[in-house]
């Protein structure tokens, strides 16, 4: 199952994002999980693991498991590579060992202080807050993205952590149109005004963080996870399914694209089996009740500015 981008190329409704994946447990959970039918690989500069994940894909095309041209690869611009978008996208496709990426995105709508191509710095200022670069616009950093498509080096390009007037900003200043703005949203984060300004304007909404964050967020940053939530484990019980299942199925009716991260085997399997099965009207309706408009990504903790605020 797949959404048709703006451009015509499909992207895969569910993916697996590889943030906090360790380098070693990269290699196995890839190969699983093509083999169980994923073919959307949500990765980053700044996860550290492109490498790794550049070795499992290329193991895998190798030995037959998947064609390449049957995978959507996405990976991000880093802020501190802002002013270096073709080095960057070039250091990333090396690692990745690919031709091309299916989707480039600009990963914050912030440049910062460079610490050199591929380093993902976050470097902070005397009084411990984020260096941010102001010399460097985002509109300046998103022509170097249309070049790239020009080049050949990425088929698409898209935008990350942007509000509707950052989105509304890029709309007008593209030749070449963002296809995908991924934004963290689940059930207690709806941001149903973003959303449908992207799909009005034909951006795809790819949601990262669909389960609330879980386990991670929680120990990350302290956040409360939407999987405890009575409404949805109830709704579990009466569909027979997980309330993860439930909580992506939702994500994936609300036309968004959903890539949630594990590293455990079962729920790998768990989280693409939500294509067998329709939340019916009224209980996305419930759904739409609990929402607490809560952000469980909070990048302020390491940066010291809250640039949501």
């Amino acid at each position: 199952m797949a959404i048709t981008l703006n451009n015509g190329f499909k992207m895969p409704l569910v993916g697996l994002g590889v943030w906090r994946m360790d380098g070693k447990d990269v290699r196995d959970l890839i190969i699983n999980s093509i083999k169980l039918g994923y073919r959307h690989f949500d990765c980053a500069a700044d996860y550290k693991n492109e490498a790794e994940v550049g070795e499992a894909l290329s193991e895998a095309i190798k030995t037959g498991l998947v064609k390449r041209e049957d995978l959507f690869v996405t990976t991000k611009l880093w802020n501190s590579d802002h002013g270096h978008v073709l080095e960057a996208c070039k250091d990333s496709l090396k690692k990745l060992q690919l031709e091309y990426l299916d989707l480039y995105l600009v990963h914050f709508p912030v440049a910062v202080k460079h610490t050199g191509v591929g380093q993902t710095g976050s470097p902070l200022d005397k009084d411990g807050v984020l260096d941010i670069d102001t010399t460097i616009s985002l509109e300046t950093t998103w022509h170097a993205m249309e070049d790239l498509v020009s080049k050949g080096l990425v088929r698409s390009i898209g935008i990350s952590n942007y509000d509707i007037f950052l989105t509304r900003d890029c709309l007008a200043y593209s030749k070449v149109k963002p296809a995908v703005n991924q934004i963290e949203t689940h059930t207690y984060f709806q941001r149903d005004c973003l959303v449908k300004f992207c799909q009005k304007h034909g951006i795809c909404v790819t949601a990262h963080t669909p389960l609330g964050g879980a386990a991670a967020n929680t120990e990350w940053f302290g956040t409360v996870s939407c999987l405890d939530d009575p409404v949805l484990k109830a709704l579990a019980e009466k569909y027979k399914k997980t309330v993860a299942q439930i909580v992506l199925r939702w994500g994936i009716q609300r036309n968004t694209v959903v890539i949630p991260k594990t590293s455990k085997s079962e729920r790998l399997k768990e989280n693409f089996q939500v294509f067998d099965f329709e939340l019916a009207k009224e209980d996305m309706d419930k759904i739409k009740t609990i929402d607490r408009n809560y952000r469980t990504n909070q990048p302020a903790k390491f940066w010291g500015i809250d640039l949501y605020a």
